[in-house]
């Protein structure tokens, strides 16, 4: 397994680690609930590195992303980042991923579990005149969510960049190290993603922790960043989306740009539109105790018309939540489901997303 440069600094703390798409990944500190609720009220610090960073440059890239990703990379402005699929010719999401646009380049951050797939993927349609390099290796990435996001980086970071609005980054100096500083997250909360050379690893970790202390920081595994990632409603690749299901299916419309001339999959989500969709993804909340989890089948009057993609025991609401597919006509806001776990069967409603409405992030 590959280890990040804070695998040492997890297991000091007494991390459970597990394997995460060939990374050694912390999945828990002192429990999933508490590191969850941590996030909701105070701040906690993520080791994110797995994800990986791909760096785009050359005349030709920014009409280069425009053709890969669904989402519209002309409209950025320098210091603008944005979310978008990037789907196969017949619409299917390859990956989901955020674009960031620099004065001379542009930074693709992709799922862990996707990364050789994905630059395998967009190697194969690069242009001449575009450079396009793998950086994964030699960047560090760590995540600081939370209400009190700011107050651990004040005095740290440029003043500029705790005024960054919702999706925008600036390049500066972290406790002296220089990195990308990003307000963007997965968690619903306030928040800052920072990048930076994996060798400057130990400086900025035990800066953050330090700078953290009186702010109550916790350290977050992968198990509460999957409640919080639920709440929200975001998707997570592998569970609820992959290269079956297109971005219509899964409620990211507004990240098709159909005023776009071209992209891969624009003919087949145009087309998939147009005869309308067979399916939707939806949230829904139960009762009880007892969670959904991913495969289980969702039934309508005795018959089978979905499957769970996401479950989970939501610490906000205090009641199992997740995410599936259902047949077009059940999807809207109260319509009731059942869910089969075993031979029991669990009464769900639809609910709109996101669960958790009371974030602290900025838009």
């Amino acid at each position: 397994m590959k280890r990040t440069p804070f695998t040492e600094y997890h297991r000091a703390a007494g991390a459970k680690l597990v394997d995460f798409a060939g990374f050694e990944m912390p999945v828990r500190y002192t429990g999933d609930v508490r590191e969850h609720q941590s996030v909701r009220t105070g701040v906690g610090l993520f080791d994110i590195t797995h994800m990986g960073e791909f760096l785009v440059r050359g005349e030709g890239a920014q009409a280069f992303l425009d053709q890969v990703v669904t989402n519209d990379v002309s409209a950025l402005a320098v210091g603008q980042a944005l979310y978008s699929p990037m789907c196969r010719p017949d619409g299917g999401i390859v990956d989901d991923l955020l674009v960031y646009r620099y004065a001379d380049h542009y930074m693709v951050v992709v799922n862990a579990s996707n990364m050789a797939k994905d630059f395998a993927w967009m190697e194969q349609q690069k242009p001449a005149g575009v450079t396009f390099e793998n950086h994964s290796e030699g960047t560090a990435l760590l995540a600081v969510q939370g209400p009190k996001a700011a107050d651990v980086l004040r005095g740290h970071v440029p003043d500029a960049a705790l005024e960054l609005g919702y999706y925008r980054f600036l390049p500066g100096p972290v406790f002296g190290v220089e990195a990308t500083i990003s307000r963007t997250g997965y968690t619903g909360e306030d928040g800052f993603e920072l990048y930076f050379p994996v060798e400057h690893g130990a400086k900025v970790w035990e800066g953050l922790i330090e700078a953290g202390k009186p702010h109550g920081l916790e350290l977050i595994g992968l198990g509460a960043r999957d409640t919080l990632r639920l709440e929200m409603g975001y998707m997570l690749y592998g569970n609820d989306i992959d290269d079956t299901t297109t971005p219509l299916e899964a409620g990211l419309s507004w990240t098709v740009k159909m005023s776009k001339p071209s992209f891969t999959g624009r003919e087949a989500l145009a087309k998939h539109k147009a005869e309308g969709l067979k399916r939707r993804l939806v949230g829904f909340q139960l009762d009880g105790r007892r969670v959904p989890r991913h495969g289980m089948p969702i039934l309508s009057g005795g018959r089978v018309v979905g499957v769970v993609t996401s479950g989970t025991f939501s610490p906000t609401l205090e009641r199992p939540i997740g995410m599936g597919y259902v047949e077009s006509g059940l999807h809207t806001t109260g319509t009731e489901l059942e869910i089969q776990a075993g031979t029991t069967m669990l009464p769900a409603r639809v609910t709109a997303r996101p669960f958790h409405t009371r974030g602290s992030h900025r838009s």
